[in-house]
Parts: structure tokens; C-alpha cells; sequence
């Protein structure tokens, strides 16, 4: 209950930012864009590109902390307690002033409760992305920052043959498509202050995925089969409001859509069915200067139907050169 309080009254503190929101230029006191600093929220990834010869290096590390699921009825059930701790970091690139590409690695480690744990750090899935610029932003226009992204992403993880060691299961085992939209605007605030949103539209699409033994899809030993991962989509809301030069706060609000995964072999024919999840990001970053910054939050998932209840502490450092 503590949490769904502070959320509402972090979604409370925003909306009632927003609702003074102005584009006119109407008093003196008027933050300028230069002034404000940001890392960026969360969850949600910037619709900028970077300016061409330039790097952006940003490493995320964070916990996930499992206490449960909610079944296709929204009923929570008890499930051995969980903390998969992990890395995930994004290398981009620009290439030109609307192009942006590079590699966002994973690592991870699983400890369970009452279950197997990884027997060490293991490699994930492995994404390739280039980010294409639609449109740019100027002060004074409704016209938001709009990319076009393209993301693939390799099977470099551990998925299946776990059958000595299940809890070394890290990647999906699938070449997974993912095309989104992303898109970025400023506010000014009726107390001049910026008022930084966005909105991150996702579809990924994977691709069957051959099964020996044990796997991440639940899978025992001696199976040969096949699994077919379910789309997902995902629709990310964030805002960040700029406290100071160097303070931001920041909230992401994310929703979740994955269809059902399909498992077949070894006369087995077996569904996981469609989850759904709605997720909340509240964060606090500190900017040094215009290109770092550092943030630290947490990830709530507290409402889902077939998905997991978690809470994920995050830190991240971004850096651009």
C-alpha cells in the first residue's frame, strides 16, 4: 500500500505540473533548453539521435526481485522468491545526425529461493539497433522529436540443455524483431520550468525457436520439441520534470502486451496464454553537466494478469562523448 501512495502522489505531483503547461513565451523567468540537464528516465529511450562522431554509453544494473504472479484471472499465486540481478547497457553510435546504431549487451545472474540458481554471471541476448530521425523539435512548435527504431536481437544466450544446471537460462533462443516508435516534446511550465515527455511505442516479433531438455520455456529432460514466442507490444509514457539544472525527477508508466508462447513436442502441446502488465518507474537523476548524469529509481510491477509481481531497483550512468 506504501507503494501504490507514493506513486499516486508522484502521478499526482505531475499532473498537477502538466496542467499549468504552456509553449507560449509568457514570463522572464523562463528556463531556456541549454539550461536543463537530463539523463533520462527509466524506461523509456530517446526519440534524439546523437549528433554525428559522437558516443553514448549508458549501464544499467539492477535487481529483479520476484515475490509472485497473477494468473489469466488476475488472482495472485505464491512462487519461490526470486532476485535475478543484472546489466544491461547501451553503446550508440552517431553515424550521421539522424542516424544512430550500436549493440546493447546483457548479463545476469539468477538466485532463487527454493529452486535452482545460476551456477555463475551468464551472457543474455544480444540487440542490434539502428535509430532513424523523423522529425526534430523546436521551442515554440507542437512538433515533437519522432524516430523510427529497428531493433534485432540475437539468441547469445543460454535457453536450453539446462538439464544440469536450469538456473543458467538467460536468453529467449529466438531472433527477435523488434519495430518501434518513439517520440519526445517539451513543456514549459506556468513556472517556466521544462516539463520533458515521452511516448515509446514497441512491437516485437520472434522467431520458432528448436527445444533439447531442459529450457526457459519450463521444458524437462529428454524433450525435443519446439517453442513459438508470442508478440509483444509495449507502450511507455514517461515524464521528467526539471527540478534544477542538475535535479530531475522522473516517472515512467508502462504497459505490457504478450500473446501466447506455444510449446509442442514429445506429443506435448502446451499454451502459456496472453499476460498483460502495467508497470510504474519513479526516478530521481543528478546531471554533472550537460552529457552525464546518473539516475537511480525502481520499476513496480504491481497489476498484470499471467505475469509477474516484482520490484526492480535500478541505477544507471549516462554518458555522451
Amino acid at each position: 500500500m506504501m507503494r501504490f501512495k507514493c506513486q499516486a502522489r508522484i502521478c499526482a505531483l505531475l499532473a498537477l505540473l502538466a496542467s499549468g503547461s504552456s509553449h507560449a513565451e509568457n514570463t522572464t523567468n523562463r528556463q531556456t533548453m541549454d539550461d536543463a540537464w537530463w539523463t533520462g528516465p527509466l524506461l523509456a529511450a530517446s526519440a534524439s539521435t546523437l549528433p554525428q562522431g559522437h558516443f553514448l554509453v549508458e549501464p544499467y544494473l539492477f535487481d529483479v526481485i520476484t515475490y509472485g504472479r497473477h494468473d489469466a484471472d488476475g488472482h495472485r499465486l505464491s512462487t519461490p522468491h526470486e532476485n535475478f540481478f543484472g546489466s544491461q547497457s547501451y553503446v550508440l553510435y552517431g553515424v550521421t545526425d539522424r542516424i544512430s546504431a550500436g549493440v546493447i549487451p546483457r548479463f545476469g545472474y539468477a538466485k532463487t529461493t527454493g529452486g535452482p540458481s545460476s551456477t555463475g554471471p551468464q551472457v543474455g541476448d544480444l540487440t542490434l539497433q539502428a535509430q532513424y530521425r523523423l522529425a526534430q523539435f523546436h521551442a515554440g512548435s507542437w512538433v515533437p522529436t519522432i524516430s523510427f527504431v529497428l531493433g534485432e536481437t540475437l539468441p547469445t544466450g543460454k535457453y536450453d540443455r539446462l538439464d544440469q544446471h536450469p538456473g543458467d537460462g538467460s536468453g529467449a533462443g529466438a531472433y527477435t524483431t523488434i519495430l518501434s516508435l518513439y517520440s519526445q516534446e517539451y513543456f514549459w511550465l506556468s513556472n517556466g520550468r521544462i516539463l520533458r515527455t515521452r511516448l515509446d511505442l514497441s512491437y516485437g516479433l520472434s522467431s520458432q525457436v528448436g527445444l533439447r531438455g531442459v529450457s526457459v520455456y519450463g521444458t524437462g529432460a529428454g524433450f525435443s520439441g519446439q517453442a513459438r514466442p508470442g508478440d509483444t507490444f509495449t507502450a511507455d509514457s514517461s515524464w521528467e520534470y526539471s527540478v534544477t539544472r542538475n535535479w530531475v525527477m522522473a516517472l515512467d508508466v508502462v504497459y505490457e502486451r504478450d500473446a501466447s508462447t506455444t510449446v509442442t513436442g514429445n506429443s506435448l502441446r502446451a499454451s502459456s496464454g496472453t499476460s498483460r502488465s502495467v508497470g510504474f518507474a519513479p526516478a530521481l537523476e543528478y546531471n554533472f553537466n550537460a552529457r552525464i548524469g546518473i539516475i537511480a529509481g525502481a520499476r513496480f510491477i504491481p497489476i498484470g494478469r499471467n505475469t509477474g509481481i516484482s520490484v526492480t531497483p535500478v541505477a544507471a550512468i549516462n554518458m555522451v562523448f
